[in-house]
This record gives structure tokens, C-alpha cells and sequence, in this order.
């Protein structure tokens, strides 16, 4: 009896300093460096904004620049009719984790606020529409 209590706690200790040495699980969540949180920032606006046809984004066009050797990945609105034009707004992203920004004319217009939402909405994966 005394000896398969031994090796009882024996057993427990093992399995003590085993479960001590096992690394942790990495956390779940999206890759929060500045490509792939532009990628779902990209992916959110067209779905959300253009695709499903909202009215407040209709006199505009998504052009995405993810593929950016500033290591400034980004996505610009302008003006459906004339893409060449300067952008109304770029959206942009920075180190990992990125650091994002937006800033142009429309970020002046009422619907900023709901830019804002969404933007940071999608860059942490929700993919919701507002």
C-alpha cells in the first residue's frame, strides 16, 4: 500500500514539473502586423462600403496600395470618376503591431466617425459591417 501511494505522489510531481515546463498556448487572434491588418481593413471596406452599394460611399472608388516598400501598406478613396485625382482618404498601417491611420478631406465630413468604427472595427478581424 505504501508503495503505490509513493508512486502515486510520484507521479503527481512528474506530471507537475512537466506541465511547468509546457511553453503556453499562443494567443489566438489576427496577425496585428501593418499587411495583413491593412488586407482585412481592405477586404472590410470593399465588402462594406462599395459591394453592398452605400450610398455615403458611391461618388468614390477603393484603389488598395497593400504592396507598399515604405512598409506603409494602404488603401485610398477617390473619386470614382477621376482615380488619378488626389485621394480623399488614405487609411494606413505601420509596424507590427501596426499603428494605423487615416487622414484626407472625407475625415472631415460627418461620415469620419463611422470611419473610424469601421476601420478599427476590421483591423481587429471583426469583419461586421456598421
Amino acid at each position: 500500500m505504501r508503495l503505490r501511494l509513493a508512486n502515486a505522489a510520484l507521479l503527481t510531481a512528474v506530471a507537475a514539473m512537466v506541465a511547468a515546463c509546457q511553453t503556453p498556448a499562443p494567443a489566438t487572434g489576427p496577425n496585428r502586423a501593418a499587411l495583413p491588418t491593412m488586407e482585412r481593413v481592405a477586404l472590410g471596406a470593399n465588402a462594406c462600403w462599395f459591394k453592398s452599394g452605400d450610398p455615403a460611399f458611391a461618388a468614390y472608388k477603393l484603389a488598395p496600395e497593400l504592396n507598399s516598400f515604405s512598409g506603409r501598406p494602404r488603401i485610398l478613396l477617390v473619386h470614382k470618376g477621376s482615380p488619378e485625382s488626389r485621394p480623399l482618404l488614405v487609411v494606413q498601417a505601420e509596424g507590427s503591431p501596426s499603428r494605423l491611420q487615416a487622414f484626407g478631406p472625407v475625415m472631415q465630413e460627418p461620415v469620419a466617425g463611422r470611419i473610424t468604427a469601421d476601420v478599427n472595427r476590421w483591423s481587429t478581424g471583426n469583419k461586421a459591417c456598421s
